[in-house]
């Protein structure tokens, strides 16, 4: 509504403006500055200033009631287009600030849908009843087909089964699980059916700690206050109370009439009006925001930009961050005295029957030189076994296979110390060959890295992920410290920590898992290809997982404070020219409102150079 009550004023304006200035066109200026100023001048400006009075217990105006003031003195003193436009540029900048902004509040919807609502419970006498994921208690019995989102925390009775844990641990290699093992609420199960004991209650499981975490670090952002909004009140009221004094004060100092002292209040009331200084970030915030979509980089508002220019430390996720968040084939050794083509043939074969990301890999890696068709049996812990000419060959984790030769051996400790995970290959249970395969930093991890460290910025790996890869990732990117087989309720307390340590921290990461560090941060990044939650929750948006546009952001985020600084300046410059050469009688409003409306555009005009590419 506020929006198209300032179009209908901006209509009406312009119809003014356009016909011959006579008492109607005075007319339609006034109902214009009126309408297109209402929301702005009384409702933000009026009601906000008695609302925050009272909160303060002391008078707190803002600028939007002296721009009111201004136009009504405008209007006093018969300047009705100089009034209708001081509150069309001033409400204008307001609206497009508002835009710029985004005013968003951080939503968790999203994640809210993840977390399952009802389980499969096993009853005393073995039935299986569904119930509200909140009805069950420690020590009771679910049933968990293949395919199904795991209710709650727990431990797997029986049945073996891998699970989809990159929700929690942002793993992207399903993990193995057999009797014994913990499995988490949200997690996606396999092929295999499970029975698993409760071992927390719904509002104790690792997900609903990262909802609470994500709730409560939401609710603390503030967003921190500009300098201009810090002493705004203050200014307002310096200006409101030296213009009642110049009034009261200028007859009796300079014998002038009552009439030529009010008139020049008002022209020095226009004159300190910060209409150049409100303008002063909208035309940069909006041309940075503007640049950076255009690059590939969406922003939730001008304050996170101002942030990032400003950060001391930058903390990444690994899968999905710095990784590309599909494993790939790096290594694979075949034992002298085999047809590796023949076997290949076979290992492609085995491998197109599964849709496990390792298999996946693996057909995107080898080529086979005919097409075999193999019937295939998936053992869950053991891998895929077929039998093709009177052999049976088998592949799968290096652990289920006792005759293995000393050379594959070596080859496996040595591949699994740079944080690859290794798979056999056997024929009749004897190995005969190895696949190493890893999750791969992606293109632009590396000079993304070198870039913030060349900026003095610390840079962290923060993951849930085993220490021997994520060492191995960071080391190649060279990354300054490493954290992890990290839990997700606990990156947010290590983001913390990061602040307390350099001061602003910005966090980059793409799943459910890094949604509390991304909330917690200064600056929550996430990767447009990551999960909705993650993207929700964050300040700024990479689409493409392209690390590059990160450091572009911050370099356009460098040159937006860089240049509201020299607004600002300006602004402050022109609004203390202005006052005085109004206090030595040398401006009337017509001169006012000119230089005020001159400077508003120099300032957007240098606010638009940030469209340019550099």
């Amino acid at each position: 509504m506020p929006l198209v009550m300032y179009a209908v004023g901006l209509s009406l304006a312009l119809l003014g403006w356009l016909m011959p200035h006579t008492a109607l066109s005075n007319i339609f200026f006034v109902v214009g500055a009126i309408v297109a100023g209402y929301h702005v001048a009384v409702i933000e400006g009026v009601e906000d200033t008695i609302a925050q009075s009272k909160a303060r217990g002391k008078f707190t105006p803002n600028s939007h009631i002296l721009m009111g003031l201004a136009a009504i003195g405008a209007v006093l003193i018969g300047s009705y287009w100089e009034a209708t436009l001081l509150m069309l540029i001033f409400s204008g900048a307001h609206f497009l600030e508002e835009y710029a902004e985004g005013k968003s509040k951080r939503e968790i919807s999203r994640l809210m849908e993840m977390t399952p609502t009802t389980a499969r419970k096993i009853e005393t006498d073995g039935t299986i009843r569904e119930v509200e994921v909140s009805e069950l208690r420690l020590g009771d019995r679910v049933k968990v087909l293949n395919g199904d989102q795991i209710p709650i925390d727990g431990l797997i009775l029986t049945g073996r089964t891998s699970v989809d844990e990159s929700a929690i641990s942002g793993e992207s290699i399903p993990r193995e699980k057999v009797p014994g093992d913990a499995v988490y609420a949200s997690t996606i199960n396999g092929k295999g059916s499970l029975t698993v004991e409760v071992t927390k209650e719904s509002s104790e499981t690792t997900f609903a700690k990262i909802l609470q975490l994500v709730e409560k670090n939401k609710n603390h952002q503030t967003k921190t206050a500009t300098l201009i909004q810090r002493y705004e009140p203050v200014y307002v009221k310096a200006v409101l109370l030296a213009i009642g004094i110049f009034m009261l004060v200028c007859p009796l100092v300079m014998h002038c009439s009552y009439t030529y002292s009010i008139y020049r209040g008002l022209v020095l009331l226009v004159a300190a009006s910060p209409c150049a200084l409100a303008a002063a970030t909208v035309s940069v915030t909006l041309s940075a925001s503007s640049n950076l979509a255009r690059e590939g980089v969406l922003s939730k508002g001008s304050s996170y930009l101002s942030h990032l220019s400003e950060i001391k430390a930058i903390a990444c996720d690994k899968t999905g961050t710095l990784t590309k968040g599909k494993p790939e084939v790096t290594n694979a050794y075949f034992m002298k005295g085999q047809k590796q083509q023949d076997l290949i043939d076979v290992l492609v074969a085995l491998e197109k029957e599964s849709n496990h990301p390792l298999a996946e890999a693996m057909v995107n890696y080898f080529e086979a030189s005919e097409k075999l068709l193999i019937p295939v049996e998936n053992q869950i812990g053991q891998g895929l076994l077929g039998h093709y000419k009177g052999s049976v060959y088998r592949i799968g984790k290096a652990s289920s296979f006792q005759q293995v030769p000393e050379e594959i051996n070596r080859l496996k400790d040595e591949w699994s110390k740079e944080g690859k995970t290794v798979v056999y290959f056997a024929k009749n249970e004897a190995v005969i060959g190895a696949i190493a395969l890893m999750d791969l930093p992606n293109q632009h991890a590396k000079s993304a890295i070198h870039y913030f460290k060349e900026q003095g910025i610390h840079t962290t790996l923060i993951t849930g992920d085993a220490a021997l890869t994520a060492e191995a990732i960071a080391k190649e990117l060279g990354v300054d410290e490493v954290k992890a087989d990290v839990l997700p309720e606990d990156k947010s307390k290590l983001v913390e920590d990061l602040q307390k340590s350099y001061g602003k921290v910005a966090m980059v990461g793409d799943g459910v898992n890094d949604a509390p560090a991304l909330v917690k941060a200064d600056v929550g990044i996430a990767m447009g290809d990551g999960t909705d939650a993650a993207i929700e929750v964050s300040d700024l948006v990479i689409m493409q997982n392209n690390l590059s546009k990160l450091v572009s952001a911050h370099r356009v985020a460098k040159r937006m404070k860089k240049v509201i600084l020299q607004n600002v300046l300006f602004a402050l410059g022109v609004v203390a020219f202005l006052i005085t050469v109004s206090l030595l009688g040398k401006a009337d409003m017509t001169i006012s409102v000119i230089v005020h409306e001159g400077s508003t555009l120099v300032v957007i005009l240098n606010g638009l150079r940030l469209l340019a590419r550099k």
